[in-house]
């Protein structure tokens, strides 16, 4: 039984002679994979087209029978509009600043605990700059104090 040999061109797969495909784009009985996908694209795309059109007359129909209704109703939906849009956007300002400061006070915690939070080295960078102006500030300003005291100086000795 092991000394039998492999036969080719007899082995069957999926209908198909050993060796070749299924999806093999040179049989001829088969459309080709552009035309199944052209097909579909196609398909989808009418019918796409088709449930747009209806949403868009759907659309026109309850804007055409709610036209008296909104204006009939104008004068109170018109404020009370302006009024829920001002409420909603406090609300959603309000959310957003408590987010923003639990995440400074977490940023502030992990900072001072020794974790290294992300911007900690644009942090470090800008206490150095401030650090060296200061300190620039302040030598500029003891020479300058020194400059005018000894004006000063030479002023009051020059008055005598």
């Amino acid at each position: 039984m092991s000394d039998q040999g492999r036969t080719t061109g007899s082995y069957s797969s999926y209908g198909g002679s050993y060796g070749t495909s299924p999806y093999d784009t040179n049989n001829t009985n088969q459309p080709s994979r552009q035309t199944v996908k052209f097909l579909t694209a196609a398909t989808i795309g009418v019918s796409l087209l088709f449930l747009s059109g209806l949403i868009l007359v759907g659309t026109v129909i309850g804007l055409i029978i709610a036209t008296p209704l909104l204006v009939l109703f104008s004068p109170i939906l018109v404020p009370a509009a302006i009024v829920l849009s001002l409420i909603v956007g406090g609300f959603v300002f309000s959310g957003a600043s408590g987010v923003a400061a639990i995440a400074a006070l977490s940023w502030i915690y992990n900072y001072v605990s020794g974790n290294r939070p992300a911007g900690t080295d644009t942090l470090d960078y800008a206490k150095g700059l401030i650090t060296d102006k200061a300190r620039d500030v302040k030598d500029r300003s003891k020479e300058y104090g020194n400059y005018a005291q000894g004006r000063a100086q030479e002023a009051t000795q020059g008055s005598y």
